[in-house]
C-alpha cells in the first residue's frame, strides 16, 4: 500500500476533528435554518387559522345583528299599534264600558 492510499483509510486524529467540525458548523446553521422554517409555517398556519375563525365570528354577529334589527323593527311597530288613538278609544268604548263626554261635563283648566 503506498501512503496516499493508507491516509484515506487512516485518516490521523487531526483529520478527523478537522471533519468533525466541519460538519458542526454546517449543522449548526443548518439546524436554524430548519427550526426558522418551522417555526414560520406554523406561525403562518396559525395566523390563516385565526383569520377563518374570525371570519366565522364575523359572519355569526352579522347574523345575530340582522335577527335583532328584524325584532326591534316588530316591536316598533307592536308599540305603535298599541299606542294607536283609534284602538284606545275601542278599548274605552268596549271593554271599560266608558263614553265620550258631555260638553257641560267638560271642564277646562288654563
Amino acid at each position: 500500500m503506498s501512503r496516499s492510499s493508507s491516509r484515506i483509510l487512516w485518516m490521523d486524529e487531526r483529520e478527523r476533528t478537522r471533519r468533525i467540525a466541519i460538519k458542526s458548523n454546517l449543522l449548526i446553521p443548518f439546524m436554524l435554518l430548519m427550526v426558522f422554517l418551522i417555526g414560520g409555517s406554523l406561525f403562518y398556519v396559525w395566523s390563516r387559522i385565526q383569520v377563518i375563525q374570525l371570519g366565522y365570528e364575523i359572519s355569526n354577529a352579522l347574523k345575530n345583528e340582522r335577527a335583532l334589527t328584524e325584532e326591534n323593527k316588530k316591536l316598533r311597530l307592536k308599540i305603535a299599534t298599541l299606542k294607536s288613538y283609534t284602538r284606545i278609544e275601542k278599548l274605552a268604548v268596549e271593554e271599560l264600558k266608558m263614553t265620550k263626554p258631555k260638553p257641560d261635563q267638560v271642564i277646562v283648566i288654563r
